[in-house]
């Protein structure tokens, strides 16, 4: 009982919960829940789906197909009302110049879905699952309130996309709470298209990307932005003439594209195929192809990205405010009071980023800008209600009823939305977006930090456990991102000019770091660090991956012959 003896010596709070049941690949195994053998309990996984096993070739159309969803599902949330606004704040300030740091923040994306999906794949379980078995109990429920805020805050932004786009579309008359409401009440009929089938549901997010690709592409070829600076901004890694507002916006664009609720989301929605984990040539195929559908959906969200960017590069970028206002007067816009008569800068957002577009374009570019808006909003409302409900369950080990899920997980997001948008009008949304912007950049170590730990540990992942290569390079891409999205961060408290404030930020800033350091200590320990194992554990140095995990298994000493 060698094994169980050390399990209790590295973490007390690690006990079991669960019966589980072992498999020759991973030591962490989906959990049984006796509350949902009593009780029927429904989820996005109800219905798996099968993969063709008698195609032998390298690769396959048809078992692509099969894995095709989970990761469109994922690309939405690049694709969100926030995402949105910052690509037409990059063009309208930047030009084209930006255009690399989307497409290479695009691709550290894809890295860390590539980790989220291994997980899911691997262990059979999501990463808030895995945390609540790995971490003590003070720092999980740390850990769940954090990623919750994370949550809330990408709500309000896509809530509030939805109620600025209902609000275009009705010309004004239908007022932002109105558009809240409305959205959250769609949302739960959207919600329970699962039980007609989940391809039927993964079949209505593309055609909701669909729409935003054609909205996009209409605006792109509409305005017909200049190809040769286009290509030169997105393979040229360089800003001429740039200063700290398109610095910052540069900053902005990398914590608008990496969200840290989406690294949870996509670990449990590879869940949604049936794979044999105890077949390891089955878990390397389904990998592989989670990977390519991820490139896929990725690069399609990319692409609707830079529509985005290169529409407002082209026709936006240094325009006034008085030369608005001056479009708007001659076309007979109804919306020319919204920009003042003076030489500053514009200032766009979702809003008046659709204002703008009518303006000049005809009315056609306002509704269907504002189309595209409302499906990008619709869309991400949907996954990221998703997202909070595994996030919920995986932390909690909650089993209630799929209505009540779905209406807390609701409920957490609709209160300071609705506050929001009963208080403030539609055109002064822009710093509550910077304020959530900077609230999901400071979750984003408790998303990145957990899943390199976890997917670098081979006695949870076993033979798919990350190598050297991915160890230090998935070490320096957070490292990197952290820094950037945390200079973002100061930047933004600098900017209030407040003492009290700023005094407030600084005892809150202390309790932060005390707890990112944390997880970075138990991360470089799961790395291999073995310095770094100190507090009387020194004995395990040579079996850092025992460090973290639970004693899960049936059969201690089988594991401990194992590792």
């Amino acid at each position: 009982m060698k094994a169980e003896q050390e399990g209790d010596l590295l973490n007390e709070d690690c006990a079991p919960e669960n019966g589980v049941e072992t498999n020759q690949y991973s030591s962490v195994s989906p959990p049984t829940s006796p509350v949902a053998q009593d009780e029927p309990f429904s989820t996005y996984f109800e219905d798996k789906v099968a993969i063709p096993d008698n195609v032998s070739q390298v690769f396959s159309f048809r078992k692509l197909w099969a894995f095709t969803g989970p990761g469109f599902l994922m690309s939405i949330a690049y694709l969100d009302p926030g995402n949105i606004e910052s690509d037409l704040q990059s063009g309208a300030k930047a030009g084209f110049k930006l255009l690399w740091i989307l497409l290479g923040a695009t691709i550290i994306g894809l890295l860390l879905q590539r980790l989220a999906a291994r997980l899911g794949v691997v262990t059979g379980m999501h990463l808030a699952e895995v945390c609540n078995r790995q971490y003590p109990k003070v720092p999980r429920v740390i850990l769940w309130l954090m990623v919750e805020l994370a949550i809330i805050g990408s709500d309000m932004q896509e809530v509030i996309g939805c109620a600025i786009a209902l609000n275009l579309l009705s010309r004004g008359s239908i007022p932002l709470w109105g558009g809240v409401l409305i959205t959250i009440t769609d949302t739960f009929v959207f919600l329970f298209l699962d039980k007609y089938g989940l391809r039927k549901l993964e079949a209505f997010f593309g055609f909701l990307i669909t729409i935003m690709a054609f909205s996009f592409g209409y605006e792109y070829v509409l305005v017909k932005p200049n190809q040769g600076e286009l290509l030169k901004g997105m393979f040229v890694p360089y800003c001429a003439d740039c200063g700290p507002v398109q610095l910052e916006q540069a900053v902005g664009i990398v914590g608008a594209v990496i969200m840290p609720h989406n690294i949870y989301l996509h670990s449990a929605l590879v869940k949604s195929r049936d794979i044999d984990r105890k077949n390891k040539n089955e878990v390397k195929e389904a990998n592989k192809y989670y990977f390519i559908e991820s490139s896929v959906a990725l690069f399609i969200s990319f692409l609707i990205n830079v529509f985005v960017v290169a529409v407002f590069a082209q026709a936006f970028f240094n325009k006034t405010n008085i030369e608005m206002h001056m479009q708007c007067n001659a076309t007979g816009s109804p919306y020319t009071d919204k920009f003042p008569l003076n030489n500053q800068t514009l200032e766009v957002d979702i809003y008046k980023g659709g204002v703008v577009l009518g303006c000049f374009f005809g009315p056609a570019a306002l509704y269907i800008w504002a189309i595209g808006i409302l499906a990008a909003g619709q869309s991400s409302t949907m996954t990221g209600t998703y997202s909070g409900q595994f996030v919920m369950e995986g932390f909690l080990n909650l089993r209630w009823s799929r209505f009540a899920r779905v209406l807390l997980t609701r409920s957490i997001a609709i209160t300071p939305t609705l506050l929001v948008a009963i208080f403030q009008d539609v055109e002064h949304l822009t710093g509550m977006n910077d304020f959530l912007n900077v609230l999901q950049s400071m979750q984003l170590p408790f998303a990145l930090i957990p899943i390199l730990t976890f997917t670098s540990l081979t006695s949870i992942m076993n033979d798919f456990a990350n190598g050297m290569v991915w160890k230090i390079l998935g070490g320096v891409v957070i490292l990197v991102v952290c820094a950037i999205n945390m200079y973002f961060v100061v930047v933004y408290v600098t900017a209030l000019n407040s003492v009290l404030l700023y005094v407030f930020a600084a005892l809150l800033s202390v309790a932060y770091l005390c707890f990112v350091g944390y997880l970075v200590w138990h991360c470089l320990v799961a790395l291999g660090v073995s310095c770094l194992d100190f507090c009387g554990r020194m004995q395990l140095s040579r079996h850092t991956d025992i460090y973290l995990l639970t004693d899960m298994d049936t059969d201690t000493d089988t594991q401990a012959e194992t590792l």
